[in-house]
């Protein structure tokens, strides 16, 4: 008895938050209402429709970050959790979304290195953050990581390239164009949209680049995840178009893919490393909460890199431990919740402490392996909806009363911590909460 209330009680805060979220995380999306000055680079950015900021608040590290851009990955995390919501205007969200990336094509280094009028604008301490003129010249804008919400380019000095950002837009866009009703035009900008971001993926996928985190370059298990879901289900899509050489070019690489994550595995530490490196030798960022997201972004239901795979949970099971032992706020906590999740171990971004997504992306995972379980084994199933549960309660402990989902919620404190209303941490809650119901309901 006690076990249905507390459920309850849980139920009831899951039925509270959502609608919260869903609305703090649609003020990121076409935020054209707010205007982000930068007076130490010369710039006023107003968003253009279509355009997803990390964090509408504006911030200049002060103590928060500056959030106020367009990165391609966590749009495209964003619009994909709005295909989840399933509302009204999401259709048009998501075509105006299709329509400000294709208009990102027409961004060039060359013109700002050949009209340098701008530096003028930028202040001389802030002379030092700015791309120098090789930097400018050699940008291929699928390569960057983030732009400015109005379809400017970044001018700031930042860690490119980035390839995960572009797989994860055709995947979203792939999911999007399978179920909606869209018109004539709209079919037009997608089909383009999806055509050169495939031929993106399939260019770059065996280049080394920067990981999600944007710290260091070298071959990474999230890149490589979805670049090959993006190839998996973009090649019935180059079928129906007629392109039957390409379909099987990319079923090639997907599979190429497949084989290469299977390097991945540490057989004596019993997990997915995170990242291969030009040396091939272990590092401290191995065993990193991307390798979770990789496989709840990436979806499908194969033996090996999806929900269906034993070793990504014992990944998971690793990270709990390395989080519980590091972070006193999962010391002495209660039965009923589980470990606050972090990105790696040493991390030291801001509090170095646990991320909504991190924690909700364990639940999320935790939900959809307890649905692929279902039928099979049963009290696996039961034991892994009972482990999301967990997750939860801890989200619910450090999600204050009005539902605000910061990017961090410091270790020791409990305090939120770095960008407020993150879209990604509301996006990974409606994920989670998603994949909850359809466990309830025995969906897929």
């Amino acid at each position: 008895m006690a076990d249905a209330i507390e459920r309850e009680t849980l139920d009831r805060w899951i039925e509270r938050q959502y609608p919260i979220a869903a609305r703090n995380m649609l003020r990121s999306v076409s935020a054209t209402d707010v205007v982000k000055a930068r007076p130490g680079f010369g710039q006023t950015i107003v968003p253009a429709r279509g355009s997803v900021v990390a964090s509408p608040v504006p911030a200049s590290y002060d103590p928060d970050p500056d959030y106020f851009f367009h990165w391609y990955r966590d749009s495209a995390v964003v619009i994909d959790a709005l295909r989840l919501l399933g509302i009204a205007e999401g259709p048009r969200h998501f075509c105006d979304f299709v329509h400000f990336s294709l208009g990102l094509d027409r961004l060039s280094g060359a013109d700002l290195v050949e009209n340098p009028g701008w530096r003028a604008g930028v202040a001389a301490d802030f002379r030092q953050f700015v791309r120098d003129e090789a930097d400018l010249s050699a940008i291929e804008i699928r390569g960057e990581t983030r732009v400015n919400p109005d379809g400017s380019l970044d001018i700031s000095r930042w860690n490119r390239p980035q390839h995960d950002g572009i797989a994860a837009r055709a995947l979203t866009v792939l999911r999007w164009a399978a179920g909606a009703a869209l018109g004539a035009e709209d079919r037009e900008a997608i089909d383009r949209l999806l055509q050169e971001d495939l031929d993106f993926v399939l260019a770059h996928w065996r280049e080394p680049s920067f990981d999600i985190w944007e710290e260091e370059k070298a071959h990474h298990y999230y890149t490589l995840r979805i670049q090959g879901a993006a190839l998996e289900e973009g090649a019935p899509w180059l079928d129906e178009r007629g392109e039957a050489a390409a379909a099987q070019t990319a079923r090639e690489a997907a599979g190429e893919i497949r084989r290469r994550l299977d390097q991945y595995w540490v057989q004596d530490g019993g997990y997915y490393r995170s990242r291969l490196t030009g040396d091939g030798g272990p590092t401290s960022k191995d065993l990193d909460i991307a390798v979770i997201l990789a496989v709840i972004h990436a979806g499908g239901d194969g033996a090996l890199h999806s929900v269906r795979d034993a070793r990504v949970e014992t990944t998971l099971d690793r990270l709990d431990a390395v989080f519980d032992a590091d972070y006193p706020i999962n010391r002495d906590r209660p039965e009923d919740r589980g470990p606050a999740l972090g990105r790696y171990p040493g991390d030291v971004y801001y509090s170095g402490g646990a991320y909504y997504f991190s924690t909700l992306g364990a639940a999320e995972f935790c939900f959809r392996r307890a649905r692929s379980l279902k039928g099979d084994d049963p009290a696996a199933a039961a034991r892994l909806f009972a482990r999301g549960d967990a997750y939860l309660e801890t989200i619910r402990a450090y999600t204050p009363a009005d539902g605000e989902m910061s990017e961090q919620f410091d270790k020791a404190t409990g305090a939120h911590v770095s960008a407020r209303h993150l879209a990604w941490s509301y996006a990974a809650f409606i994920g989670a909460v998603k994949a909850r119901q359809a466990f309830a309901l025995g969906k897929a």
